[in-house]
């Protein structure tokens, strides 16, 4: 095989590596998520990040304390874990619980008790995406992945070999369990960001403290 041969050869393998990198899995209703049946396709998020969404008319003045249940980790059929451990579902699960847990606790006062005036708000992790190794940070500087980036970078997009999150918020009054608010979203870092391509895991967690920054908007 003569050199131009190889050369075109590699050339290719890193294209179609290059283009798989950049394909992007897109969130589901997720049947098995309570308040499924209730989301529909969200055309007004301006972000981009939230996929379905249900809003009822709700006063969020009326309340002053919110309970957050634990961290669900999806196990119905169409739950979205691209190559992702059970050890690394539990561990982004702790860090959701933990890092929504300060956002929701800034604005509202923890609780475990059903009281008049008191949220309750569960989270449910429906899927992620691993940083792929050494592409993920690579990526950012080569000929192909650079110029790619940074226009994903404008648009607010996911980058090329970069994990992401996607994750179901229900909000409930407590007291009579009515539904508020539910939104199924996916989350993932700048395309620009060099420190969330580091470890499999990183992009997925930089995505929700940029989930739970999202929830403190929706209840205002």
């Amino acid at each position: 095989m003569s050199a131009l041969t190889n050369g075109y050869s590699l050339a290719a393998l890193i294209s179609l590596a290059f283009l798989t990198g950049c394909a992007s899995t897109q969130p589901v209703p997720y049947t098995g998520v309570t308040s499924s049946s209730q989301m529909k396709p969200d055309t007004q998020d301006e972000s981009g990040h939230i996929a379905y969404s249900f809003s009822a008319p709700t006063d969020w003045n009326k309340y002053s304390r919110a309970i957050l249940d634990p961290v669900v980790i999806y196990q119905g059929a169409d739950a979205q874990f691209d190559d992702v451990s059970p050890e690394q579902k539990q561990a982004l699960a702790a860090y959701m619980q933990q890092a929504f847990g300060k956002s929701v606790g800034e604005h509202f006062p923890l609780t475990n008790a059903i009281t008049p005036g008191t949220l309750r708000i569960r989270l449910t992790l429906t899927g992620a995406e691993t940083t792929t190794p050494v592409l993920g940070t690579f990526s950012r500087f080569d000929l192909m992945g650079g110029p790619y980036n940074i226009v994903q970078s404008v648009r607010g997009k996911q980058g090329s070999f970069t994990g992401s999150v996607s994750y179901a918020v229900e909000i409930y009054d407590a007291p009579s369990n009515q539904l508020l608010k539910a939104y199924i979203s996916k989350q993932y870092p700048n395309s620009l960001n060099i420190g969330a391509s580091w470890g499999a895991l990183s992009a997925a967690e930089t995505g929700l403290d940029k989930g739970a920054e999202q929830l403190q908007d929706q209840l205002k």
